[in-house]
Order: C-alpha cells, then structure tokens, then sequence
C-alpha cells in the first residue's frame, strides 16, 4: 500500500459498513406484525451499506483511485446512483409502507441501469479531454438532479408524517422521527462533500474516506434508537391509513359544520374539568369523550384555533401549568409538570423557556 493514510482510512471505514450492513441484515426484531415495516426498511438499508461496503473493498485492494482514476469515478458513479435509492426507499418506507411496490423498483433499477451504461461510455470510451469532461459534467448533474428528488421526496413525506402525528397525539411523538430528516439533509450535505472531496490533491483523499464514518455511525445508532419508539410512531400512521377510508363519513361539504355544532359544548365542559392534563391523551380519545368523530374534532381544532392537536393541547397545558405555579408556590416545578399532563419535567422546562423566555422557576420568582 503506497499511500497508508488512505489504506488504514478505507479498513476502518470497511469494518464498521460490513459490521453495520450485516446487522441491519440479521438482527432480529420484537416479534410482532407490526415491526415487519421497520426489518424491511432495516434490511433494505444493510444491503446500501452492503454495497458502499463492496465499493471500499475494491478500492483498497485495486487502489483504483490512483491506478486507475477512470474506472473509479465509474464505479463510485454507479455505486451511489444506487445506494441513493437504496437508502431513500429504506428510510421513506419507514414513513410509508405503500411506497415500494414493483413498478416504483423497476424503474429506478432500470433507471440505475441507464446511467451505469452510460457512464461506461463517457469514461471508458469517450476520449479525453474536453469531450470527456462534458460528459463527466453531465453525468454529475444527472445523478445531483436524481439525488436531490428522491431526498425531496422523504422530506415531503417526512413532513406529512409530523402532521399525522401532530394532529393524533397530544406530546411531541414527532421528535421520534426527527433524525429521518437530520440524516436526509446529511445525507445531501455529505454526498455534495463528496464530490468536491474528490477533487482533492491525491494526498488528501482519506479525508473523503474518513467523513463517512460519523455518516453510517449516527445512521446506525438512530436506527437502533428508533426501534424503542416505531411501534408508537407506526400505530398512529396505521391508524390514519385506516381513518380515510371511512365511508361512514358524509361527503357534503355542507355537513361538516353540523358535526362542528355538536362539540362547543361538550368541549367548554371538558376544558373546564381539565382533559387535557392526562398524560398520553389523543385525538381519538377525546372525541370518544366528546362523543363525535376524529375527523370532525381534527377540522373543528384547526378551524376554530388555527393550529394542531398537539400544539394546542401543549397550550392549554402551558397555560394551565402557569396558573399552577402562581396558585401553588409551595410545589416544586416537577410536580407541576406531571400535574399539567407533560411526560417529563425537562420537555416540560424546554417548551414553556422557548414560550416564555425563562424557565418555569424564573418565571415563577417573577410573578411573586
């Protein structure tokens, strides 16, 4: 190996992918239906990092990188166009169970197909030269344009799942799923990185190398953490799937304020006894309370007060949380929190300091 910075680079990164891949690929899961979603998607993603890993492979044995720059722009190429689907159909089916299906595989493997032919052709045909850097142009720009709708994509279902949510759940399930888009926009950031990187003088070309290893380690421990709370995440989805086609429901746009005239009242009754201070509450609990439907009670709540389930549960929280703390100065701030229905005394501490602009115990000595 004439160049050991970038030799002990490709066998770290190697290890940890290999290791990575093969977990996603046999680690077992609870036994229950409902974790099926989540293996698919885990495995889906063992076999991209499988991938990358057979990339790292043959440029550490072949030193293709500075033997045979070519053929290793051509296999990075190809590589990537499909680990980018790989790992966009792992993480947008976490969200959306419906998205992979037979006709959306066999395109973009054709699509892959497409392009790993027609890289061939611009980097082992073409002539060097102005040609040849057309070409390479071109094909970057084509495999940016791919990139940047499939990550358009996860986002866009991302963002659709965190309504879900917020409209279902009164605490921040959404944070559960926050790392799906950290890692998206990473992903975008560090596969742009890349393809400056590789233009670096061949002395620095470890570098490259050694930024994906925070890449896969953070990827790898969010999707071990997230096995803790997609059950969660994964009923709520399930159960907004469920809810649409409810043919129970009129269609009349003329019939949703009658369902709305039935919830004021009942409501008042049910802000004055406090609900939303149980902890877990969700929207379909609380129209089994108000006697109406989910479907109703969701319009009613974005109508009426311009904002989420969720967000105005939290409001109402806060705002029942602060006139605990001025009625009730003798009870610490952790009792407060758990008597207003937060889960935890920090989330408690961070929501009302991002309203309020202090924290609880401030806020407290200032109204004294």
């Amino acid at each position: 190996m004439n160049h050991p910075l970038y030799g002990y680079s490709l066998c770290a990164a190697l290890a940890l992918m290999l290791f990575f891949g093969i977990y996603f690929l046999t680690a077992r899961t609870p036994d229950k239906p409902i974790f099926s979603n989540y293996l698919r998607s885990r495995r889906i993603m063992g076999v991209a990092l499988l991938v990358l890993a057979a990339n790292y492979l043959v440029h550490l044995l072949c030193e293709l990188r500075f033997s045979h720059p070519d053929q290793a722009i051509f296999l990075n190429l190809s590589t990537y166009y499909l680990s980018a689907w790989l790992f966009s159909s792992a993480l947008t089916s976490l969200l959306d169970r419906n998205y992979l299906c037979r006709n959306r595989f066999l395109r973009h493997i054709l699509g892959w197909l497409l392009f790993t032919g027609v890289s061939a052709v611009v980097l082992l045909l073409m002539p060097a030269g102005i040609p040849q850097f057309i070409g390479l142009l071109i094909m970057a720009i084509w495999f940016f344009v791919y990139a940047f709708r499939l990550a358009r994509r996860l986002v866009r279902t991302y963002r659709k799942a965190v309504r879900i949510v917020d409209d279902f759940h009164s605490d921040h399930i959404a944070a559960y799923i926050r790392w799906l888009s950290i890692f998206t926009y990473w992903a975008v950031v560090y596969g742009v990185g890349c393809g400056v990187l590789t233009f670096l003088p061949k002395r620095y070309v470890f570098l490259w190398v050694l930024s994906s290893i925070p890449f896969y380690i953070y990827l790898f421990c969010s999707y071990m953490n997230y096995l803790l709370f997609y059950e969660q995440v994964e009923r709520i989805l399930e159960s907004e799937m469920e809810c649409k086609p409810d043919t129970n429901l009129p269609d009349s746009e003329d019939t949703a304020p009658i369902g709305h005239l039935t919830i004021p009242p009942k409501l008042t009754l049910w802000l004055n006894g406090h609900g939303f201070t149980q902890p877990g509450l969700t929207i379909e609990e609380l129209a089994e309370e108000l006697g109406t439907n989910r479907t109703y009670l969701a319009d009613y709540i974005k109508t009426t007060y311009h904002t989420s389930f969720r967000e105005w549960i939290t409001m109402l929280r806060l705002e029942y949380a602060k006139s605990m703390l001025v009625k009730h100065p003798e009870q610490t701030v952790s009792w407060i929190s758990e008597a207003s229905g937060f889960l935890s005394q920090s989330h408690f501490t961070r929501i009302f300091t991002e309203k309020e602009s202090c924290t609880p115990a401030r806020w407290r000595k200032l109204k004294d």
